[in-house]
């Protein structure tokens, strides 16, 4: 286990370790917002792989290798971050074996993982192959940003130089305060608590936006919504913010369609809100999807 300033350092990291400058790695046809922006900076092109119901689809990984090699794929296998997706077991075993046949490796988001730990991660079925990614932050609290990873023997001499030319070590408070929060079942505590406040968030937004496209996890801490028409993601954005509340547009998740072919939806957020907060502004954006940008131009 090798550890970082925090998680997005970790993702860095282990992007520099498996992935050269100029090489192709493979991601989930709508990904971390985030991941994008590092693969920019560092010159790595982005291959959507196309997703189903259950998550990665195995065989896009297939098909994109006949067109060229991957270096690496990285995958979100429970609570996708913004489907709020979760693979099945069978799906994790295919995939696994699948990296293994065709001899990639994997980068495995795991940091939402914790508001549902009763799916083993894939690292659990590829270990060999598998950098498994994860952080403190959202787990326990954002001021508590560490971020670590567990590496395959063969990778940490690589993951371990990353992070040290990336100046991505941790600060030695970070390191004692997680040490002692997961030895004394704090952790563990906190994440019991965070597991049930998403789940009354859930229960919230089910009810403001009863009867919408919404698409989410009741152990999630965001949703993702399929806007009814006329509204377009953008516009429904800049609406949206009138009102003080913003929301993402799928064009920030997706990778290879251009702004014009991403999903008309948005990402939620549930957990930053106080409850009856997030009630009011839920409530408003469904009042507004309700009317049209024509509506809205006319006040």
């Amino acid at each position: 286990m090798l550890f970082a300033g925090n998680g997005r350092q970790a993702i860095a990291a282990a992007l520099a370790t498996l992935v050269p400058p100029g090489g192709r790695l493979g991601v989930e046809e709508l990904t971390y917002p985030v991941l994008k922006g590092l693969a920019a900076r560092v010159g790595v092109t982005l291959v959507p792989l196309r997703m189903d119901e259950a998550g990665l689809v195995p065989a896009a990984v297939e098909a994109a290798v006949r067109k060229a090699p991957l270096k690496a794929v990285y995958v979100q296998p429970t609570l996708h971050n913004p489907l709020s997706i979760s693979m099945p077991v069978e799906r994790r075993a295919e995939l696994a074996g699948v990296l293994e046949r065709l001899d990639v490796p994997a980068i495995e988001d795991s940091i939402w993982s914790f508001l549902r730990d009763d799916l083993p991660p894939l690292a659990a079925f590829a270990p060999e192959r598998t950098i498994l990614v994860d952080s403190l932050s959202k787990r326990l609290a954002p001021g508590l940003s560490l971020g670590f990873a567990v590496v395959p023997g063969p990778a940490v001499a690589r993951m371990a130089a990353a992070l040290r030319s990336g100046g991505w070590t941790p600060m030695r408070f970070a390191l004692e305060a997680a040490t002692r929060w997961l030895t004394d079942d704090t952790a563990r505590a906190v994440a019991r608590a965070k597991q049930r406040d998403a789940a009354m968030r859930q229960v919230i937004a089910a009810r403001c936006l009863h009867g919408f496209a919404v698409r989410s996890d009741p152990r999630s801490y965001y949703c993702w919504w399929e806007l009814p028409p006329p509204w377009r993601a953008d516009t429904f954005v800049a609406a949206a913010a009138r009102y003080g509340i913003a929301v993402t547009p799928a064009a920030a998740f997706a990778v290879g369609h251009g702004h014009d072919g991403a999903p008309n939806a948005v990402r939620l957020g549930l957990a930053s809100p106080p409850p009856d907060v997030l009630s009011q502004a839920l409530t408003t954006l469904a009042d507004l999807a309700r009317s049209t940008p024509e509506d809205l131009a006319a006040e």
